[in-house]
């Protein structure tokens, strides 16, 4: 009898394809029973449909994929076995093997079959419900007796308050995208396709050359400069929204970010509005806004509206118009393609689309009255450019805030799968000597094209020694390819140390508009034109020296990430961390011998060498604890090999009085995300009627961490009981949904509320903690509002983290000011005497 996967591992040669091998799948798991789609682009679009039976992935090939409505049936080839695994892949299979193409993964979650499965399976007749991103509800699979070399199998949905009509809504067209990480794919055919013959369109006012519709747009992105650029010039307000381009062929509108992710099921109201518009092909470029009550655009109101789908409070600021009815207008100059805009816009009668108007006043009037609003700025153009598609001189920045142009001096070389180079090393002249003097890196920013265009231009100016008065020393400068100092890159970066070193950078690009001899450090704007700055841009603590035994080990094999690295990663964090540990008793997780060796867990110093550690006996604290209060402490456990943190839900004031407690949502691996996002909802809206204030955090791992601080009052026992009154209360009103018993059998399907972690000498994965897992994801505090837009607990790791630091300010900023304590009231509510 042939094994599950032979036919699977027949087809594939593991050392070629990056598809898993189904090694890993092996073995007994308790959890639901998983289902999911992948969007394959190989010799033809299709849709692959897997259902976990048996310890393999039951897989059909759907050529148009799944549809809601009842009426359409689907054609459903059955394949082979896949291996559990399979089910997370995504990646590109090279030509040549089978199954060649890009792989993202569609939908996934969940399925719970109606009737005896195996029993339903063999007669070729599942009924089964499934409990997804995107599809849910009830479903059907059965098999036809249509020829083929393969089993033909139709695939229906049920009538249920799922259901909806393909002519209303087409499921696979309204949300495209993965759901597991940010991929999109773009048929390699629909690609190539020429544009369909286009409808009688308006007059036009410019014209250009014939072209069929591209596929996809760069957009035009506008360079940062200190002062306003003589010549011909327009302004418009930089607005506070998100950049959006839209393409209309026909009546397929779609609208795209300014990275390529298709957000059309997020504006219908848009979409109708460009729709009336008439066109038969064009490309358009603007900003989605929501405004305020004053008016001015509101980021946050914005996030509101998405997360809601309450779009219609959004408008369409556009201001130009890349092609127009089978014309490519980039070449045509600026003023041009705007007044052409102008006149099509004029035809709007929705409200939704609006001219981004140009305004004749003085620009330092304008730029003083953007700040003075707290706008984020202006955007200049150059009125005779041409929409180049890249980031340009013909359109700039004049910001409210700073960014800094930088000369390149060298740069590392790439780590794990990365090509190119690794980071870019920076430099600034000195005001009174004019010597270059050393200002850290940039790392992040860049894409895999722009690593692969820099590094060309980065090779011709090695030299053999640093053109800086004071070059770098030790670990900062091992393995760096000098250069001579003539590129500038521009770079955001969160502060700069009192030495000129900047921290938690991200690269926006290469300039060519400015000699390298020119460049020191920009001053800021005058005062009353500048808003008050982002609270976290401090400057960083002194961290000292570290010295690091293996500091070359390789702690991830995944991304090749070393010691050294997760060194370099505690003390860029220290000032964030570091308040989570304060006074607090910690536990290490320690890793020798990285991912792939043991782990130890540690609550006491014990024979560990850090430096300053501060220890507690068993008398004082109840048990062996320990502290971590200073920058080099915690660089201390990382040389003693330590990962993650775990702390008390007390400090050192008192042992016996917790200062919040945890509730730490903990699901089924195998539901979708969209049902942890759910579960942390239901558990906000509860602790909202008992009046209590909550902060959350991603766990890292799969869940969500809800925080609630206390007074020091209550002891552990009452405390531990109250936040387990609270789990009961929720899983007696959800049980289909939730669990107040732990154990991965009281789990499956459901997610555990884990309450456990709130008697004394328990702990909790602190806050900017890496996660001893394949490519250390970080447990990340977050505002109650980012719930709907975060796709996972693991989405931000130890390469990624810094850009959002940079970028955000602290969702815990204010959790040390809350003052709040279990109350009679609340314990009865709860049903506690």
């Amino acid at each position: 009898m042939a094994k599950p996967l032979q036919e699977y591992a027949r087809k594939r040669d593991f050392n070629a394809t990056p598809e898993p091998s189904g090694k890993r799948s092996r073995g007994k798991r308790v959890q639901a029973l998983q289902f999911c789609i992948q969007k394959h682009d190989a010799s033809h679009l299709h849709y692959d449909f897997r259902l976990e039976l048996d310890g393999t992935l039951k897989s059909w090939a759907i050529p148009k994929g799944p549809s809601l409505d009842p009426k359409v049936r689907r054609l459903a080839v059955h394949v082979e076995d896949h291996p559990l695994d399979y089910a997370d892949f995504e990646g590109h299979i090279p030509e040549g093997h089978y199954g060649a193409g890009d792989v993202i993964v569609w939908d996934r979650g969940v399925w719970e079959p109606e009737g005896d499965a195996h029993e339903a399976y063999a007669k070729g007749k599942l009924r089964f419900r499934l409990q997804g991103e995107k599809l849910s509800g009830v479903w059907n699979l059965f098999r036809t007796r249509l020829d083929g070399k393969k089993e033909q199998w139709m695939l229906v949905k049920s009538h249920d308050d799922q259901a909806r009509s393909e002519a209303d809504y087409s499921v696979v067209q309204a949300q495209p995208d993965s759901v597991l990480s940010d991929r999109t794919l773009v048929p390699r055919k629909a690609a190539a396709k020429k544009a369909a013959a286009p409808r009688a369109s308006r007059k036009r006012t410019v014209k250009g050359p014939k072209v069929p519709l591209p596929a996809q747009l760069s957009p035009q992105l506008a360079t940062l400069v200190d002062s306003p650029p003589s010549g011909d010039w327009r302004y418009e307000v930089k607005f506070d929204g998100y950049r959006i381009l839209a393409r209309i062929e026909g009546d397929d509108i779609r609208l795209f970010t300014r990275n390529g992710h298709d957000w059309s099921s997020k504006m219908p109201r848009q979409i109708a509005a460009l729709r009336e518009l008439g066109l038969d092909a064009a490309w358009l470029d603007g900003e989605m806004v929501v405004a305020d009550e004053n008016g001015a655009a509101d980021f946050q109101a914005l996030q509101n509206a998405f997360d809601t789908e309450h779009d219609e409070a959004i408008t369409y600021y556009l201001f130009d118009l890349p092609f127009l009815g089978g014309q490519d207008l980039r070449q045509v100059a600026l003023q041009g393609r705007r007044d052409t805009l102008r006149q099509l816009l004029e035809r709007d009668e929705s409200g939704v689309l609006k001219f981004s108007a140009d305004f004749d006043e003085p620009v330092q009037s304008l730029l003083d009255s953007a700040c003075r609003l707290e706008l984020e700025g202006l955007i200049g153009k150059r009125a005779d450019s041409p929409y180049s598609g890249r980031r340009s001189p013909d359109w700039v920045k004049l910001k409210c805030k700073q960014r800094q142009e930088f000369v390149v001096v060298g740069y590392t070389d790439p780590k794990g799968s990365r090509s190119g180079f690794g980071a870019l090393l920076l430099a600034l002249h000195d005001d009174d000597s004019g010597q270059l003097h050393y200002a850290g890196k940039v790392g992040t920013g860049f894409s895999t094209a722009t690593l692969a265009s820099i590094h060309a231009r980065l090779k011709p100016l090695q030299i053999a020694k640093p053109a800086l008065a004071k070059p770098p020393t030790g670990a900062e400068a091992r393995g760096v390819h000098w250069l001579q100092p003539q590129l500038l890159a521009e770079v955001a970066y969160a502060q700069m140390t009192r030495d000129g070193i900047v921290r938690h950078s991200v690269f926006h690009g290469l300039r060519d508009d400015k000699a390298a001899t020119a460049i020191d450090l920009e001053r800021a704007m005058p005062t009353q034109t500048v808003p008050k700055r982002n609270k976290q841009a401090k400057a960083p603590e002194n961290l000292g020296e570290l010295r690091l035994t293996h500091p070359d080990r390789v702690i991830d094999a995944t991304t090749g990430v070393t010691k050294r690295e997760v060194a370099e990663y505690y003390a860029s964090v220290s000032q964030w961390i570091l308040p989570q540990l304060k006074q607090r008793p910690v536990a290490l997780v320690r890793a020798p011998d990285g991912l792939a060796g043991e782990l130890f867990f540690q609550k006491n110093a014990g024979q560990l060498h850090i430096p300053n550690v501060i220890s507690y006996e068993k008398a004082e604290a109840g048990q062996a604890a320990m502290v971590i209060n200073r920058p080099d402490t915690l660089l201390g456990a990382v040389q003693m090999n330590m990962l993650e943190l775990h702390t008390w839900n007390a400090t050192d004031k008192d042992f016996d009085k917790p200062d919040r407690f945890v509730l730490d949502l903990d699901p089924d691996p195998a539901l979708p995300w969209k049902a942890m996002l759910e579960a942390t909802q239901l558990t906000l809206t509860l602790l909202d009627e008992l009046g209590l204030k909550v902060f959350l955090k991603t766990s890292g791992g799969k869940g969500i961490h809800l925080v609630v601080p206390l007074t020091r009052r209550s002891g552990w026992d009452e405390v531990k009981d109250f936040s387990h009154a609270i789990v009961d209360y929720l899983a007696k009103l959800f049980p289909d949904r939730l669990s107040a018993v732990s154990g991965p059998k009281n789990r499956v399907g459901r997610i555990f509320i884990d309450y456990l972690r709130n008697g004394k000498g328990a702990t909790t994965a602190c806050a900017y903690s890496l996660r001893a897992r394949e490519g250390l994801p970080v447990s990340v505090p977050i505002w109650r509002e980012e719930l709907a837009h975060i796709k996972a607990a693991n989405q931000w790791n130890i390469a990624n983290l810094h850009e959002r630091l940079a970028e955000v300010d602290d969702p815990w900023a204010e959790m040390g000011k809350v003052r709040q304590s279990i109350t009679a009231h609340m314990r009865k509510q709860l049903g506690l005497k």
